[in-house]
């Protein structure tokens, strides 16, 4: 399964590609802005989405349709990664598409339960 993480903050991305370890059948790009999350998208062809609520050129929230149109995917599986624990913010996510809200830091047990999920095809898209 492929994942594509986008989040501005070089840390949080090592810190979600460590985590990405401990989930066997798991490939893992990053991207630190929309843009390159596009350009991403759609050379890569990810399985998932995880996505940083503030980047320097877009927000999360409407980056996400862009993102699946650039992976050619509607349905694509999205999950918004903030440390904004506004509860306003998982309404906002689910409206525009997302699965989830991924609080920062993520927890890693969450995180691997859910790729595994994912990658083994018991979770629905």
């Amino acid at each position: 399964m492929r994942v594509l993480y986008v989040d501005d903050d070089r840390i949080n991305a090592l810190l979600f590609e460590e985590t990405v370890r401990f989930a066997p059948g798991v490939e893992i790009e990053t991207a630190g802005t929309g843009a390159e999350a596009l350009d991403l998208a759609q050379r890569w062809q990810p399985d998932l989405l995880v996505v940083d609520l503030h980047l320097p050129d877009a927000n999360g929230l409407e980056l996400l349709s862009r993102l699946r149109a650039a992976a050619g995917r509607p349905g694509l599986p999205a999950y918004l990664c903030t440390a904004d624990d506004a509860p306003e913010r998982v309404r906002e996510a689910a409206a525009v598409g997302y699965v989830a809200v991924w609080p920062k830091p993520v927890e890693l047990a969450m995180v691997i339960g859910e790729l595994k999920r994912r990658s083994s095809g018991t979770a629905g898209s």
